[in-house]
């Protein structure tokens, strides 16, 4: 029977869960890295055994792990990019005065195909390529280049790029997002780039339209479409139809159209998933009541899951990576709260439960599928 790795992220360690097909019990592993700052674990598409870790402390900086077994050991890598010594600066930059500063890898984006390639997407905003398991980086740099660079400003978490997102069908496009500039895509292997917001309006900006500076907070795609994208901004539910060359609002009838994460149903490229948060100041459910909402029809119209999730007095927050979708026969998904909570669906959300329940504070929550 298949099986599920869930790896978690949190502010003092990373967790890994398993369990077989039925997702009912589960084995936890970890803390790996305790006391450590873990803002993104994820694996290897190509390779079930290898595993991506973003892993720092405000002592020691920034350091790449890489499991080869599953997360039972792992390396570290990349050694020579490590901490510096110096606060906000690190050996990836070439020397470029502020803003381009180096303060942690937010995801990790290992490649479709070859265990040993992985993207990383950093604050302050740039990409990183390892073609070595992340024994070396090359930054590339187009991105970090594009004429509207000096521009860019940082969200409230930093100037970070958060998203990437590669297209199965063509390895030369990739999509990725920065908080607070937007969106941009890259038709050559991320040689060049150009920003993709066209239909994006944000209040608080001189132009609510402009073609960059607006605060996206995550991006989704199903790989059977990869020209259809769900985006969760900072306020809106947006898609688009054309790879990101347009975008339109979904938001419907949620509560609240503010949040962090975004997801898609592994089998049903209609079936999309948000966690709506009250507002920009006050990160928690609305009416302290933890509701994942679920539209089956592409947005517009969205339904409350809530069985077995707290519906009184639940004031935790869910950030952008914390959700995660497998890709068994029944999909399972799974989300992580700031208030140390796991919950798991083996039933598309029509019920949860928690696998854990008091962990740190959780960062990010992604699955791997196991033969």
């Amino acid at each position: 029977m298949s099986g599920v790795r869930v790896l978690v992220g949190t502010r003092k360690g990373a967790f890994i869960l398993t369990s077989d097909g039925r997702r009912e019990q589960w084995e936890v592993s970890g803390p790996h890295f305790g006391g450590w700052e873990i803002y993104h674990l994820k694996g290897s598409p190509a390779d079930p055994s290898r595993i991506y870790c973003s892993q720092s402390t405000g002592w020691f900086g920034q350091l790449i792990q890489r499991s080869d077994d599953g997360g039972a050991t792992w390396t570290p890598v990349g050694n020579e990019f490590a901490y510096d010594g110096v606060p906000g600066t690190h050996q990836w930059y070439d020397g470029t005065p502020h803003p381009w500063e180096f303060a942690r890898v937010w995801h990790l984006e290992p490649s479709l195909t070859d265990p040993d390639t992985v993207y990383a997407g950093v604050e302050d905003a740039a990409l990183f390529r390892s073609g070595d398991g992340g024994q070396t980086w090359q930054e590339l740099s187009g991105l970090r280049g594009h004429g509207s660079g000096p521009s860019w400003q940082p969200g409230a978490g930093g100037m970070c790029l958060h998203t990437i997102l590669l297209d199965p069908r063509d390895p030369g496009r990739i999509l990725v997002a920065i908080s607070a500039a937007g969106a941009f895509r890259s038709d050559d292997a991320g040689k060049t780039w150009r920003p993709i917001n066209r239909g994006l309006e944000s209040e608080g900006i001189p132009d609510p339209q402009a073609e960059v500076g607006h605060c996206v907070h995550h991006i989704a795609m199903h790989p059977s479409r990869p020209d259809v994208l769900f985006m969760q901004k900072h306020w809106d539910v947006m898609r688009s139809d054309d790879g990101g060359e347009s975008w339109r609002e979904i938001s419907g009838d949620l509560p609240t159209d503010f949040g962090f994460a975004i997801d898609v149903h592994a089998h049903e490229p209609e079936t999309v998933y948000v966690i709506p948060i009250k507002s920009d100041s006050e990160h928690y459910p609305p009416e302290g009541r933890l509701r994942v909402y679920r539209s089956r029809t592409g947005g517009d119209e969205w339904e409350p899951l809530t069985k077995g999730l707290p519906q009184r007095d639940c004031y935790v927050n869910v950030l952008r990576d914390a959700m995660a979708v497998d890709t068994l026969e029944e999909c399972g998904l799974y989300f992580g709260t700031t208030g140390g909570q796991v919950y798991a669906s083996a039933d598309s959300g029509d019920t949860w439960a928690p696998i854990v329940r008091d962990l740190p504070p959780v960062l990010s929550v992604e699955v791997q599928t196991l033969p």
